[in-house]
């Protein structure tokens, strides 16, 4: 069955793309009950798996997804979700996109600048520290 949750302990990668310019987003993991509310509510809904529960990206920054398509790879444990971003960007820091650091030798690099206060729209501190992969600030 596609998706395949069974693979990755009731999981499945979401690979979030830009639909417009195509540019990588953010990586986020879905269960069932996420995709489910995706594909009905055309938000993309993830699953945290710090918090262990749902939450849609946006949902307190008023920087939604919205759904455009989703494609399935070739073991049906991942998913390519295009998306068109609501808001300034998408990553919790206050970039664009999630990958806005560069590996340059042995140093990574921000190679691009914020595009939003996170402090504003999270509050204080928000944007400071790496979070755990899958923790989320919607």
């Amino acid at each position: 069955m596609i998706p395949d949750f069974d693979k990755q302990g009731g999981l499945v990668t979401a690979v979030v793309q830009d639909t417009n310019t195509r540019r990588v987003l953010m990586v986020g993991y879905m269960n069932r009950e996420a995709f489910d509310k995706t594909v009905s509510t055309g938000r993309i809904t993830f699953f945290s798996r710090s918090r262990q529960k749902l939450w849609t990206k946006g949902e307190s920054s008023g920087h939604y997804l919205t759904l455009k398509s989703i494609a399935a790879d070739c073991d049906g444990d991942a998913l390519l979700v295009e998306a068109e971003p609501i808001g300034p960007g998408v990553c919790h820091a206050g970039f664009e996109s999630c990958f806005y650091r560069t590996l340059r030798g042995h140093q990574w690099v921000e190679t691009e600048e914020r595009v939003y206060d996170p402090d504003t729209v999270y509050g204080s501190s928000a944007g400071t520290e790496p979070r755990p992969s899958g923790s989320g600030r919607s």
